[in-house]
């Protein structure tokens, strides 16, 4: 069996990794911007909600769309994932806002919270980056009809995805009290 890249796959691919170098870019470079302008005169606390409702209904999505590829129910899964994606592409946007519109609001704990807090938020990081590619990938190969290389690449999508949504929950948990 050959891997011969289709005239899609030659577009794609390179789009998927241009994506997954950028985004994670803007948002690194929107965190230093030196000085901020709030795009919609929202105040400071309420992206934080937005943000953390996003994720818990995306978790929730995710576990559910789980569930509906596991009974075969194939069209209901598709539909959820889909819905998951265009939630976490509106946190995205959100969050863009967010970051040009407000300054960065400091981690008030102390003690053992403090490191709780730091290892759920470095680790929600990082992987908040790794996810951009994971479900990118994913969604391409479902989309493109290679279910094979879908479910592959899945099975790391999915917990990684999850975790991602979930932390992003809890750091807001977190920083309630700061915003």
């Amino acid at each position: 069996m050959t891997n011969k890249l289709t005239k899609v796959d030659k577009f794609a691919i390179p789009t998927i990794i241009t994506l997954s170098i950028l985004v994670p870019a803007i948002v690194l470079i929107l965190m230093y911007l030196p000085e901020r302008s709030n795009l919609l005169g929202i105040d400071v606390g309420t992206f934080p909600f937005f943000h953390a409702i996003i994720n818990a209904l995306t978790a929730l999505l995710l576990i559910v769309g789980y569930r509906m590829i596991l009974q075969k129910k194939k069209k209901q899964h598709k539909i959820i994932m889909m819905t998951a994606f265009g939630l976490s592409v509106v946190f995205l946007v959100s969050y863009v806002i967010s970051k040009i519109s407000n300054d960065p609001v400091p981690y008030g704990g102390e003690g053992l919270l403090k490191g709780i807090y730091f290892f759920i938020l470095i680790t929600h990081i990082l992987l908040s980056a790794i996810i951009v590619p994971l479900v990118l990938f994913t969604i391409y190969r479902a989309i493109s009809g290679n279910f094979e290389k879908h479910k592959k690449i899945a099975r790391w999508t999915f917990p990684i995805w999850l975790y991602v949504a979930i932390t992003g929950v809890l750091v807001y948990l977190f920083m309630y009290p700061y915003y």
